[in-house]
């Protein structure tokens, strides 16, 4: 039975697609078939394809085309409404559901659908990428960036998840530069006030490796 989810951060550049491919890899080592969407991206190159959903193609097992794991890809580095503004593009979560539906229904075991930015991130006037998730009703996992101010971006996070009707399954602690300090008692805190599982702790890793850090995640919660 295939298990997809939602992934989202407690901001951007907290390492929302390195966790993800860390776990496409961790499934992968348990036997399972994977495949990922980033339905949105705002920043993508001269062939106009964005890194993140490149890095998200290498990590998983089923083969698809770029347009099914990024359909929407905006050229502009900057919010994603914005990026789509400046094309004359429009946004509409009903949509960009029924483009993650054809990938969760696509026969994979483990699917990731990957955010962008945080949870409150807008698609247009009066969508954002929540209304995503809740229109496919996916559990959510939530990467949290360790560095100051994340035990706040944290919980305002899951509060907003659980506001909204969704079940945040797991977090991970991504460090996603220097270790922050008082990095054990910022963990603890989050240990002890998020409703949800901890799914792995993973250190600042220069270059980053999937592989090695699914090493240290523990899933089976979510298999």
């Amino acid at each position: 039975m295939s298990k997809a989810w939602f992934v989202t951060g407690t901001d951007t550049e907290v390492g929302k697609t390195a966790i993800s491919c860390a776990l496409l890899a961790a499934a992968a080592a348990r036997g399972l078939s994977t495949a990922a969407i980033k339905p949105v991206a705002a920043g993508c190159d001269e062939q106009g394809q964005n890194d993140d959903a490149l890095q998200l193609m290498a990590a998983m097992s089923q083969p698809l085309e770029y347009e099914q794991v990024n359909p929407v890809a905006l050229r502009s580095a900057v919010a994603p409404h914005i990026a789509a503004a400046q094309e004359g593009r429009r946004m509409q979560a009903s949509r960009l559901a029924g483009l993650c539906r054809g990938v969760i229904l696509g026969g994979a075991d483990f699917i990731l659908v990957e955010g962008a930015g945080g949870w409150r991130v807008p698609i247009g006037p009066r969508e954002t990428l929540a209304d995503v998730a809740g229109q496919l009703q996916l559990g959510v996992i939530l990467v949290v960036g360790m560095r100051l101010g994340c035990i706040n971006h944290a919980l305002l996070t899951a509060e907003a998840i659980r506001a909204d009707g969704l079940q945040l399954a797991g977090w991970v602690a991504n460090q996603p530069a220097e270790r922050m300090s008082c990095h054990d008692e910022n963990l603890d805190t989050l240990r002890n006030l998020l409703p949800a599982p901890l799914l792995g702790e993973i250190p600042f890793l220069s270059p980053f490796s999937p592989l090695a850090a699914s090493k240290l995640l523990s899933i089976k919660t979510i298999c």
